[in-house]
């Protein structure tokens, strides 16, 4: 009888002792083991400390956009608040704009010309990876053959035709133009193209890319069609 007992008593132990080692485990082995290198893991604390510098930035910025508004809550409230109007018509695109920039020339390639290939109209999706591409970069503003780039442009096939917020490119020549916040941002944008191997897809499509060298004033075009505000909502204060 005592052995059966101590046999039940075994048992139980041995059950129980397998479970604890089995949520042991459980616990202390993550669920997918992390084969990334140190260089990988290098690159994603860059991109998430370039991630808060930014959020910081904006941070600043609307602090800073505050204390105006207080500080002039008294004097001159309807000033401050035509300054934030410019400056938020500036960030959409919707004024005219000139800084140091680079004008991106694309044009028919040489040996399509010379052996008489048929130029055709640049595919919308090469124009939305160069664009993708160069929005690597915060800050920048972008035109396409004379049409400003905002956060609602769309670039697409219409009817066989290339256009850039619905308006045709048409076929080169035409340029894109850049413009950065300083000299030193827009020569990085210039030395990344010269470097990037999408310049090459354009070459396979008969084209050619020209890129010019840095300027202290380049002027791009403003947004000239009307923003939708269709989904927009006014937000409840508190």
């Amino acid at each position: 009888m005592q052995k059966k007992v101590f046999s039940r008593f075994t048992i139980i132990l041995f059950i129980i002792g397998l479970m604890t080692a089995i949520q042991y485990n459980t616990v202390n082995e993550p669920n997918s083991r992390d084969t990334r290198d140190v260089w990988e893991i290098r690159q994603e604390l860059s991109r998430e400390k370039q991630l808060h510098s930014e959020l910081l930035s904006e941070i600043g910025v609307l602090d800073e956009t505050l204390l105006k508004y207080e500080a002039a809550s008294v004097d001159s409230p309807e000033q401050v608040l035509q300054s934030t109007v410019k400056e938020l018509k500036e960030q959409a695109g919707l004024t005219q704009i000139s800084g140091p920039g680079i004008e991106v020339q694309i044009a028919p390639s040489l040996e399509a010309v010379a052996v008489g290939q048929n130029i055709e109209e640049i595919p919308p999706n090469l124009l939305i990876r160069f664009v993708n591409e160069v929005n690597r970069f915060k800050g920048l503003s972008l035109s396409i053959a004379g049409n400003r780039i905002v956060n609602t442009t769309a670039i697409r096939d219409i009817n066989g035709e290339t256009t850039v917020n619905t308006e045709p490119v048409g076929r080169p020549p035409f340029s894109i133009k850049i413009i950065a916040g300083t000299l030193e941002e827009i020569e990085r944008v210039y030395n990344f193209l010269l470097a990037s191997p999408l310049l090459d897809d354009f070459y396979v499509e008969n084209l050619s890319v020209k890129v010019t060298e840095p300027e202290r004033d380049l002027e791009v075009e403003a947004y000239e069609e009307q923003l939708n505000f269709e989904y927009l909502e006014a937000a409840e204060g508190e």
